[in-house]
């Protein structure tokens, strides 16, 4: 048994285009860009959560890279969570130590990732068999 739930929706944009894309998100939200910006060393930036605790971010990605908002859902177990989604269809693009990227059937990239939400998870997670 494990759990999961969409933890992060991401706004990503490529380095020569992410402070133009920061500035405007966090004008839309209507809150200023946090201290701690994004960087090629640390490429995520926070914005106003959504109810529910999901984190609202945006992702600072390589140049060239084409602009798309992708979700990372977070889990007690990424293995399983793998398992299960693969299941429903989706494909793995890339393996990693602690997370993977993979792509949905119509092709939109998601992540699967350990939990980033402290209590919000344990609050909304889904427990799956």
């Amino acid at each position: 048994m494990h759990r999961s739930r969409i933890g992060v929706v991401l706004i990503d944009h490529p380095a020569e285009r992410f402070d133009a894309a920061a500035d405007f998100w966090a004008a839309a939200q209507g809150t200023p860009r946090q201290e701690k910006r994004a960087t090629a060393e640390h490429p995520y930036e926070e914005l106003r959560p959504f109810e529910g605790g999901v984190q609202l971010a945006l992702q600072r990605t390589g140049s060239g890279t084409a602009p798309r908002v992708h979700l990372d859902i977070e889990t007690d177990d990424v293995d399983a969570e793998i398992a299960r989604v693969v299941g429903l269809g989706a494909q793995v693009v890339e393996r990693h130590e602690s997370y993977a990227i993979l792509q949905d059937p119509g092709g939109h990239v998601f992540c699967v990732v350990p939990v980033q939400t402290g209590e919000d998870f344990d609050r909304h997670a889904t427990t799956w068999p």
